[in-house]
């Protein structure tokens, strides 16, 4: 018979596993099988078959890769280069311009792509040299590509979101909706703590000098770069929310029209097809087999009584409802500091997310904040993901303690972030409710 402590147990075999180097996926079909083998029999290893076979079945996450390669195509045949090209010419004569632009273009970059790595780096090849060029102060510039970049992690059509949908059953398109919300609130709060600081020390974040500013004409014209993918985002997400067409339906459409894309800028070669096939199967694979790990230990911690011993901590616990939903925040925060997005989705969501359901919690809203939690934790030092990203593309002189401090004012504006959506749920809701008449 399992101990009331059994589940716990799992848990630590987990991080004893992840700190010796080992993948989170097969750590966690290693620790369900034991754990099943011991305490049910060689039977319980079916439990593995079981998590297989549902994730293969499993239609919502054909839009995963779908949307990846969709990422890889437009970051390919530099579609970020266009679009900072065109805001960095309509913002240059504003202070902290040229950092507006970077966080605009990385929003933009998270609705054509929702792929984290595709911003950070995309951005900080090309948006970072420009703001040191002209003398930004190095931290708002870092902080700017961190924050921009990252906003695809948020902004639809981002995988998490498919992932917490496929896990929880609750609608991806309400998700896409209050993603919106929720992405433009975070950018706007980005972009008025970059203006507010130019302004008060220009030289913090300071204008383009008059003779590099872009005439209206040129202005006018660099609209024309951002115009399919603009075009490409109104059908992707506009179907979805308008329900012509489900997230994987519209994901397909979202790949063949990158590639009409780079076809009409006469940039799509074989090499490119190829090597987004290539990583994206990559990237599915590792997803793939993530979901089939945190399957089986979820069914595994829930079969030893996880579930229950969580459930029953969370309702004993001071505080009511408002206590549990803080607890919980700061568990997936602190997960996600460690493990990728997509695992801690599959490991802590299906936990979680029921309690806080049933403690009177909207389950779209959950949702939403948990999402805006994973993107704080993904610039979160030691090992938020979105670090390491920058710190691949930046000048030696640029180590990661300067980049986790740069962080720092991006973690305040998070919790700021995460702060009024939970006093005022209606920042994230109102569009949902609006399209979908949830």
């Amino acid at each position: 018979m399992a101990g009331e402590a059994t589940p716990l147990f799992m848990f630590l075999a987990l991080f004893a596993l992840l700190v010796t180097g080992v993948p989170i996926a097969f750590s966690l079909a290693a620790i369900a099988i034991v754990f099943s083998y011991l305490f049910w029999g060689p039977g319980a290893l079916n439990i593995l078959v079981s998590a297989t076979w549902g994730t293969m079945n499993n239609f919502v996450i054909i839009a995963v890769p779908l949307f990846i390669y969709m990422a890889y195509i437009l970051q390919k045949t530099n579609v970020v280069e266009d679009l900072y090209d065109t805001f960095y010419k309509w913002s240059g004569a504003l202070r902290g311009g040229l950092a507006i632009a970077t966080i605009l273009v990385g929003a933009l970059i998270g609705a054509v792509s929702g792929v984290v790595a595709a911003g950070v780096i995309g951005l900080g090849l090309i948006g970072l040299p420009q703001m040191l060029k002209h003398g930004y102060n190095r931290r708002v510039a870092l902080g700017s590509v961190l924050g921009g970049g990252t906003l695809g992690q948020l902004i639809p059509p981002s995988t998490n979101m498919v992932l917490y949908g496929a896990v929880t059953g609750v609608s991806i398109g309400g998700l896409f909706a209050g993603g919106i919300s929720a992405g433009i609130l975070l950018a706007s709060l980005y972009i008025i703590y970059v203006f507010v600081r130019g302004l008060l020390n220009p030289s913090f974040a300071p204008s383009l000098p008059p003779e590099e500013r872009a005439s209206w004409k040129e202005k006018l014209v660099s609209l024309k770069s951002i115009l399919l993918p603009m075009v490409l985002i109104l059908i992707v997400l506009g179907s979805i929310l308008m329900g012509i067409a489900s997230p994987t339906e519209a994901a397909a459409f979202g790949a063949a029209g990158a590639l009409l894309i780079g076809m009409i800028k006469r940039r799509l070669t074989w090499e490119i097809v190829y090597s987004s096939c290539y990583e994206t199967l990559s990237v599915t694979a590792m997803v793939g087999w993530m979901m089939i790990g945190a399957t089986a230990f979820g069914s595994v911690f829930s079969g030893l009584g996880g579930n229950a011993l969580v459930a029953e901590f969370a309702t004993s616990m001071p505080g009511g409802a408002h206590m549990v939903f803080v607890v919980a925040a700061l568990f997936v925060f602190f997960m996600g500091m460690f493990l990728e997005p997509g695992a801690v989705i599959f490991l802590a969501v299906p936990i979680i997310a029921p309690i806080l359901a049933k403690l009177g919690f909207e389950p779209l809203w959950i949702g939403l904040v948990i999402n805006v939690i994973l993107q704080t934790a993904y610039i979160s030092p030691p090992f938020g993901f979105s670090l390491f990203y920058l710190k691949g593309c930046t000048p030696d002189s640029i180590d990661i303690v300067e980049i986790y401090k740069s962080s720092v004012p991006l973690l305040l504006l998070q919790a700021l972030c995460v702060t009024l959506i939970f006093l005022f749920p209606q920042l994230v809701m109102w569009l949902p409710k609006y399209l979908l008449n949830l």
